[in-house]
């Protein structure tokens, strides 16, 4: 069970002060890693540029995709970004891939869209030509690898320095892109799954936390989660206040959550979006070094 690590995932830029601030405060507040999700839209950086940004601004924290959405890419062209990044980022790059689950982001870049197991072989093909590429320029940075199907598990357990878990499925007979929280027990049988395959290797675990509310009244934040984001989740209120993707009390109940679904998954590095970054800060305070 390791130490806890914290990162926050920056979503947007508008300008370069902006982002400089942004990164800036995250380093203030003691964040770890600095980390870029790979998605298309207004406002919505491009992931190499905005790290090696993040490092030049920053001296501490590691920067990240979390994650590149390898389907997107050359894979000859994402090879040599990811090479400059790691060289002009001084080695602090986490580089986290994924297998891509947006259609209409595919739709919009005018990519075709594959079915799951599809996208899955073109990402292990990604790493095979990662690794090949990369040989001669200092290996594989440390790798990231996110997602929640059997598929991606399997491929995490066996190369991952850290395995990425969002706890957010595809709804079956719903449009691509819409999720399904998992409950603690369905949690359970994911990491369960994923460490029955990766054995005794020393892998990191991450969880992508999906809200923090600082609040005395738990069951009302879990109530209103419920109401606002219904098509993300079939748990009910109870399932909710358990739900390891949501952090939702007052400091010391958040910190002892933390510290219970560490036990309990290993979940040591806990990244929070980027409208967090302030929110999660005193939860940050009480657990670092611990």
């Amino acid at each position: 069970m390791g130490k806890f690590k914290f990162g926050v995932s920056l979503r947007g830029v508008t300008d370069r002060a902006e982002w400089v601030a942004k990164c800036r405060r995250a380093e203030e507040l003691g964040y770890d890693v600095i980390t870029v999700p790979d998605h298309l839209g207004p406002g919505r950086p491009a992931p190499f540029p905005a790290l090696v940004a993040a490092a030049a601004v920053t001296e501490r924290p590691r920067v990240g995709t979390l994650v590149s959405n390898v389907p997107f890419y050359n894979l000859a062209l994402f090879a040599r970004d990811v090479a400059t990044t790691d060289a002009l980022t001084g080695g602090r790059l986490d580089l986290g891939l994924g297998s891509g689950h947006m259609k209409s982001e595919f739709d919009d870049a005018g990519l075709p869209w594959r079915k799951a197991s599809e996208r899955i072989d073109y990402l292990v093909e990604g790493l095979d030509e990662l690794k090949t590429r990369l040989a001669e320029e200092g290996g594989l940075p440390r790798l990231l690898i996110a997602g929640n199907s059997d598929g991606v598990l399997r491929l995490a357990a066996k190369h991952a320095d850290i395995a990425g878990f969002a706890g957010l499925r595809q709804d079956r007979g719903k449009p691509p892109g819409t999720f399904v929280l998992d409950n603690a027990e369905a949690m359970d049988e994911r990491v369960r799954y994923f460490r029955s395959l990766a054995g005794d290797r020393e892998v990191e675990y991450n969880m992508l936390v999906q809200r923090v509310v600082v609040t005395e009244d738990r069951r009302a934040a879990a109530a209103e989660w419920h109401t606002d984001t219904d098509e993300r989740s079939a748990a009910d209120v109870d399932e909710l206040l358990t739900a390891p993707q949501l952090l939702l009390g007052t400091v010391d109940e958040i910190v002892q959550q933390l510290l219970d679904r560490r036990e309990r998954y290993g979940f040591s590095y806990i990244t929070v979006f980027e409208a967090m970054l302030e929110t999660f800060a005193p939860v940050l305070a009480e657990l670092r070094g611990q």
